[in-house]
């Protein structure tokens, strides 16, 4: 099993050309060393792996090139029809076992949203090993091209409504599974931040805001997060920290089945006849 797997994440044809791609691993590493002494800050490394091997010795490395903690980033997409989720969830578990004997700085992972059993997988993970979770992966879909008939890369930066999706399984698995939770897809703005914080997320990360806008928003999203908490008398991030998640709001149901009728319903109201 492990072997067909690794065909995935250790062959060397898997790695993009160099001429298309900035840095390789050994400069990888090396980025690492210079920013730890350039900044004040706690420093993450990120590693693509989806099965233990080679991935494990280069978690290592990355511990000793002065990473402050690791994010393993498991994206795989699964198309062979032989592989079942039981096996492909175990390889999961595997490697973040196998990883986390290797290192002894703090690990999270990097999930996608597509599994049958999160919570399940959730658990498996820190069991494993993790100390956080990150919620969630956003695969690129390729488009189609239908005058090359080519399978063309293509990207889509997040807008706000992409925040729903982390938001809801924070918020469901907060209390549940004893790991942080970082909330990554949807965060620009400091509403989106809070919300985050208020489903139980310990880090809102942010991507596309800043890749649209530059560093230069960072400052407005602070402001606007400080200015919002002395309005409404919060001392710290801490005091609000899963003060919405399910176990803590008024309707739990909320967040699950129930919400698609309400939905429905809501929208019925506010259509025009």
């Amino acid at each position: 099993m492990k072997a067909r797997l690794w065909i995935f994440a250790e062959a060397l044809s898997y790695f993009p050309k160099m001429e298309s791609y900035n840095l390789g691993p050994e400069e990888y590493l090396t980025l690492i060393a210079k920013i730890k002494k350039a900044v004040s800050i706690p420093v993450i490394g990120s590693l693509n792996g989806v099965s233990t091997g080679g991935w494990v010795e280069y978690a290592k490395k990355i511990e000793e090139a002065g990473a402050d903690a690791l994010e393993l980033n498991i994206y795989f997409i699964p198309t062979d029809a032989d592989i079942s989720a039981v096996d492909l969830e175990q390889e999961h578990v595997d490697l973040v076992s196998d990883v986390r004997k290797q290192v002894s700085i703090p690990l999270a992972v990097k999930l996608s949203p597509f599994f049958t059993s999160l919570p399940n997988l959730a658990s498996r993970l820190v069991k494993a090993g993790a100390n956080g979770l990150v919620l969630f992966n956003r695969f690129m879909q390729p488009d189609l091209d239908i005058e090359t008939l080519e399978v063309v890369p293509s990207i889509n930066l997040s807008n706000s409504t992409d925040l729903r999706l982390p938001l809801r399984w924070i918020a469901m698995l907060y209390g549940k599974v004893d790991a942080d939770f970082a909330l990554t897809s949807g965060v620009h703005t400091s509403a989106d931040v809070l919300k985050a914080m208020m489903a139980g997320a310990n880090v809102a990360m942010m991507a596309s805001e800043l890749l649209e806008n530059g560093v230069k928003t960072v400052p407005d999203i602070l402001s606007g997060l400080t200015e919002w908490m002395t309005n409404f008398e919060y001392d710290s991030i801490k005091q609000m920290q899963g003060s919405m998640s399910q176990r803590a709001v008024a309707d739990p149901a909320a967040f699950e089945r129930a919400n698609y009728m309400k939905v429905l319903t809501s929208f019925d109201n506010r259509m025009v006849v």
